[in-house]
């Protein structure tokens, strides 16, 4: 008798392992959908709009981009060369 109850009641505990996961995972979506929406909000300014792309390396047109390499080596040997001896 025993071994008919076990099936439907491991399907049972299975089920429901699932529908604990599956809700974590919608209160998972449902926080990233939330940040995400209160991102698109303050990025629907064209001020932010302009920083984010000046961000990722757009320019305006017109303007020329410069890309500028070594800076931490040149900061480092210009911090060197002034406290070093006094000296600019």
């Amino acid at each position: 008798m025993a071994f008919l109850y076990y099936r439907p009641l491991a399907s049972y505990v299975e089920t429901r392992a699932q529908l604990q996961t599956r809700k974590a995972e919608v209160v998972a979506l449902r926080a990233e959908k939330s940040r995400l929406e209160r991102r698109l909000a303050r990025t629907t300014s064209l001020v932010v709009l302009a920083r984010e792309a000046r961000r990722i390396g757009y320019v305006k047109p017109g303007e020329r981009l410069f890309i500028v390499k070594g800076l931490p080596a040149w900061r480092q040997a210009d911090t060197a060369t002034v406290s070093g001896d006094g000296r600019p």
